[in-house]
This record gives C-alpha cells, structure tokens and sequence, in this order.
C-alpha cells in the first residue's frame, strides 16, 4: 500500500500499548474510567501531560486550555462548528488534505484553496482571497505538510501571523505529524502564543490509528465554547485510551517508542529515494518525514486505477485539489515504498499509458 496514510501495523508497539492498558485497568483506576462518563474537557492526567508535550515545541498552554477529541479530525470538527456558520469562507492550503475539504464542504463553508510552496502558502493569492471574501478561518499543516512533506520557515510564519492579525483571521494549526518532525522547527502556535491560533494534534499517525486520541489548544476565551461543541457532539472522549496515553507520555515510553520509529523511517526514506531516482522518479519536493510528493510522468488517477489491478494502492495528486484535476503527481509512504518492484510497475506502466 503505498499510498498508504499511516505507519504499517508492524512498525507500532503492540506490547507497549498493552502494557499501558493494562497499567490503567487495574483496580480504582479502571472503575474510575469505564463506569461513568470522563471529564467534559477530557482526562485531567493526559491534558496535564499534554500541556509539558506542548512546551517541548514551543507552545505554552496549561492543561485548562487543552481538550481532548476523538482522533485530531474531530478536534479540527470542534473548532470549525465552534467558529464558522454554514455559508463562511475558510482558507486551506492546495495541495492537502482531501478529507478535510470534504469535511468542510458538508459543513457549507466555501473552501478557499491557497497554493502551499516548500516554505508555506502563497501570501498574495490569500491577500488576494482575504480581499474578496473575508473569510475567518485558516487550515493548514505548518509542519511536514500532507501531501507534500514541506515546512514552514520561520518568516513566512511570521509574515502569516501578521496578515492574520491585520484581518482578524482566526489560524488553525493542523500539527498531526509532529512526533515525525524537529522539534525546532517553526509552530504557529508557538509564535502566536496561542491568541489567534488553534492548535491540533493526535497520535493515529505515531502509536495507533485505532485509539482515536487527538486534542486542541486554544485560546483561554475560547475554552468553554469548544468544550460546549464537543458535549453536542460526543459528550465526553474515552477515559480509559486517554489515562492510558498519559501513562506513555509520563513513563516516557512515547519518547523512545518515537526514536525507534524515525531511526527506521530515515532508514526507509534513504532506500526509497535511492529506488525512486534508479527508476528515472524525481520528487516535487525534498523529502521528509513520512510522506513523498513524486511526479510519476504521466496522468497519475489513471496511474493508480492500472496499479490497482496490479495490487499496489497509490494516492494520486487529484485528490489533494479541492477540485480534482489531472495531475503527474502522486504521494508515497516513505514506510511502504521501498520495493523496487514497485518502482518498476511505475515506470512499466506510466510508458503504457503515455503511448495511448
């Protein structure tokens, strides 16, 4: 599965993850988490452990201004509904994420796409679209974005920061890969003290899909609205995954579970490009953390509907356009794209279709 979102299965701690449900299913602890419903703001011990997370990228936030979610596109969800009315324009960066347009689009917003370049968005085209729609909101991945594994630099953030300011736009900071990341490099957040900005982030991408733990940090004003969105919506977040988190994050068994994983993705990025350019592959741009941006040649939806019957799954570039549209690029697991066999189906099949 090349295309694949997240990290194989056999690249997770499945002991570990026992081990810390099985610490928190123990006596009191495990009535406490099951029997009633948790805190409307989530568990007290994991936002706690949370706001020290947050401080070791730069982001001061105390436990009152953190909420726990169901997974980071739930707290992506709590922030939109809590901010926006259908009919609002929203900003996103183009190319990203498809599940965040659709979400936004059923929601009724008109979703303003904004080009992402290796250093953040396009300032003039979000002047531009600021000037002629007013919108409140910005989404985007500042760090290791999705599709394109790219970063923001420091001032590009602060030229963001300040056009944000001068038009009372409100920023959501979409950081799901940052254990995948430096911890130096830029955050929003971080920059903006959390006064206009939102900050999001989960570890489906890192310890397990299938837990569904994610949190928000907001501004202190907005606190109680957020956690009013999230009753409507989930009432609570379960306590048992949450308590069981925080025990990881405490014990420090996130921290070294996190460098085994980056000494194996640098491993498996490293034989990837090296499999990439023996086939004649190059990347849009340079590649890091988990995800590749490639350009394959060739119209890469047609690409992916020949690969499939093949039994490889690749994510073409149409589906990070808020408008589909053909593309050449496609994006790439790091984790998964090692195989030169599937360079070579690339290369195999790319020559076919471009001689139809």
């Amino acid at each position: 599965m090349p295309g694949l979102g997240t990290l194989p299965a056999d690249w997770l701690d499945l002991p570990l993850l026992a081990a810390a449900l099985h610490k928190v299913s123990r006596g009191a602890d495990f009535a406490d988490c099951s029997l009633r419903y948790g805190e409307p703001a989530g568990d007290t011990r994991l936002r706690q452990a949370l706001a020290h997370k947050l401080a070791e990228v730069g982001v001061t936030a105390t436990a009152q201004q953190i909420i726990t979610t169901i997974g980071a596109t739930q707290a992506l969800d709590v922030v939109t509904r809590t901010l926006l009315r259908a009919g609002d324009a929203v900003l996103v960066d183009e190319p990203g994420w498809a599940v965040e347009y659709a979400r936004l689009a059923a929601l009724g917003m008109r979703v303003l796409p904004v080009p992402r370049g290796e250093d953040g968005p396009d300032l003039d085209v979000m002047q531009q679209l600021i000037d002629a729609h007013a919108p409140r909101l910005y989404v985007t991945v500042s760090v290791l974005h999705n599709p394109t594994g790219a970063s923001l630099s420091l001032h590009r953030a602060h030229q963001l920061l300040r056009l944000a300011e001068q038009h009372d736009l409100h920023v959501v900071e979409d950081d799901t890969y940052a254990h995948l990341a430096p911890a130096h490099l830029p955050r929003l957040a971080a920059l903006d003290g959390l006064q206009r900005s939102f900050y999001i982030s989960g570890f489906s991408k890192i310890l397990t899909p299938n837990w569904r733990v994610g949190y928000l940090a907001a501004p202190p004003a907005w606190v109680d609205r957020l956690v009013d969105t999230k009753l409507l919506s989930t009432l609570t977040s379960p306590s048992l995954t949450e308590r069981a988190l925080a025990h990881c994050l405490e014990q420090g068994l996130l921290r070294r579970h996190v460098e085994r994983v980056m000494q194996r993705l640098d491993a498996a990025r490293a034989r990837t490009v090296i499999a990439a350019a023996d086939h004649g592959f190059a990347f849009a741009t340079p590649p890091r953390g988990l995800f590749g941006w490639v350009d394959a040649g060739c119209d890469t939806e047609r690409l992916a509907e020949a690969l499939l019957d093949q039994g490889w799954l690749i994510a073409p570039g149409s589906l990070f356009h808020a408008v589909p549209r053909p593309s050449t690029l496609m994006r790439i697991n790091f984790a998964t794209t090692q195989d030169p066999a599937f360079w070579q189906a690339i290369r195999h099949t790319c020559g076919h279709i471009s001689r139809r």
